[in-house]
């Protein structure tokens, strides 16, 4: 129910065909995904995820669309990850603890993040984006 009331939410703010692309708009890979959604005319809203971390509600709902682990939305190659040592404590964690670390860091969420109608990728893989071509 929570996602239904989100993704209305969501399609309420834009327009039908709109997507939510989230980057940190220094991160090279994040430059790469946004010149393949331009080179491909693909619509979007941008969001810095610096500026503007997805909330604990949002990651629930981004993990649930894109049908991958939680542990996929985590930024293993970031220094905060790698400060506050997650690689081990992520094991103990449960998936409330998870959320809540995420959504308290933008820079410990792996990022692009693309929010489709029916789906979320996470991470920038041109392969499975070409889905947004279709």
């Amino acid at each position: 129910m929570k996602l239904l009331k989100y993704l209305i939410c969501f399609l309420k703010k834009g327009e039908n065909n709109m997507n939510l692309f989230i980057c940190y708009p220094k991160c090279s890979t994040c430059k790469k995904a946004e010149d393949f959604l331009i080179n491909n005319n693909v619509k979007y809203e941008k969001r810095d995820i610096k500026l503007n971390n997805p909330t604990k509600e949002e990651l629930d709902n981004f993990v649930k669309l894109s049908n991958k682990d939680i542990k996929a939305f985590f930024n293993t190659s970031g220094l905060v990850y790698k400060e506050l040592n997650l690689k081990d404590k992520l094991l103990n964690m449960t998936y409330e603890d998870k959320l809540n670390i995420l959504s308290s860091n933008g820079m410990l969420v792996k990022r692009p993040i693309m929010v489709t109608r029916n789906k979320v990728y996470v991470g920038f893989n041109e392969k499975d984006w070409k889905d947004l071509i279709k």
